[in-house]
């Protein structure tokens, strides 16, 4: 069983975790490895220059999150590819986590992983969770 990290920046100390930096390295790792073979992820939803910009620009400053102002894909859209996956497959969702240090990208990545896990009659267990980490 294999724990996937997702983060452009940091890096897990514990090396347990394969550590992908964006969205194409996540789906492939994932297909490669297989939905019934990940035991955990944690996800970051800023991944990239963009999404940082985003982040310190209006997140920080006015609490709004304007998709349209990030170019590359973020955790957001890796959750929803998951989503995706687990209903093409049938297959349950590894437990997952968020360590995204943007407040609102997170809530969003929780909240549709969460009522994804709902209308499936699961727990809805996707939380914030701190990793420790390299920088």
């Amino acid at each position: 069983m294999y724990k996937i990290y997702l983060d452009d920046k940091r890096t897990p100390i514990d090396s347990d975790w394969i550590v992908v930096r964006d969205y194409d390295q996540f789906v492939s790792k994932i297909e490669e490895l297989g939905l019934e073979n990940i035991e955990s992820m944690s996800l970051d939803h800023d991944l990239g220059d963009t999404a940082v910009e985003e982040y310190f620009n209006n997140v920080t400053k006015n609490y709004i999150l304007n998709y349209d102002n990030i170019k590359e894909k973020t955790g957001y859209e890796c959750a929803k590819w998951l989503v995706n996956k687990s209903m093409e497959e049938g297959i349950n969702l590894p437990p997952i986590n968020v360590h995204s240090a943007n407040p609102i990208g997170s809530a969003n990545i929780m909240g549709y992983i969460n009522n994804y896990l709902k209308n499936q009659r699961l727990p809805q267990n996707c939380v914030r969770s701190i990793i420790p980490h390299t920088a």
